[in-house]
């Protein structure tokens, strides 16, 4: 089945850029092309894309705050950022806000329509250079938050092996258990940890 993909994007040239890989990919489908974040909000909801592109600098509303919004009525549709900013303190308010993903706008066409199927499929595309920042950000002690006490025991195994980048389709075949199950136990996850997304509640994990 076709991955569908909605694109938020002010940039003219770049949008019509992305919807021709897209398009030309046989593998995806470009539903709709948003020139900034209020009408975005407005249209996605009702389309339903499997995967946003979203740019950051967006002309009113940030690409972040449209991101935080978005993921409130389709927590189910990926977000994946696409923009030519490497401020840590940018990508980590837009994973923050529930985005699975964050590429530099100068990603080659094969890195773009593979981050797609990948954040489709529950894994977490970034660049080299985006990886490696979060990388070091990350490089603290798990914290002794109450919220991540509450997890069971087997709560607690998947939220490592997400936090080790693994899909979870991937987390199912190590753990010896099924798509489902995993997916189930992460919605509790994400009610425990009052989070959207995996990034998020990976985030809450490792801070």
């Amino acid at each position: 089945m076709s991955i569908t993909v909605a694109i938020v994007e002010d940039n003219a040239a770049v949008s019509d850029s992305l919807k021709k890989v897209i398009e030309e990919s046989g593998e995806y489908t470009c539903l709709a092309v948003y020139a900034n974040a209020e009408i975005a909000l407005k249209q996605i909801p009702r389309i339903e894309p499997d995967v946003v592109l979203m740019d950051i600098e967006l002309p009113e509303m940030s690409g972040i705050d449209c991101t935080a919004r978005l993921k409130r009525l389709l927590p189910e549709t990926q977000i994946l950022i696409l923009t030519v900013y490497k401020n840590s303190d940018l990508i980590f308010k837009a994973l923050e806000a529930g985005a699975s993903g964050y590429l530099l706008k100068r990603s080659t066409s094969d890195e773009i329509l593979h981050a797609i199927r990948d954040v489709r499929e529950g894994g977490s595309p970034m660049s080299g250079e985006i990886a490696r920042k979060v990388v070091q950000y990350f490089r603290k002690p798990v914290s002794a938050d109450p919220e991540i006490q509450s997890l069971t025991r087997r709560e607690e195994e998947i939220l490592s092996l997400l936090a080790e980048g693994y899909t979870s389709k991937e987390i199912g075949d190590k753990l010896s258990i099924s798509y489902d199950t995993v997916c189930s136990h992460l919605r509790h996850i994400y009610e425990k940890l009052h989070v959207r997304s995996r990034t998020q509640a990976v985030i809450k994990y490792l801070q």
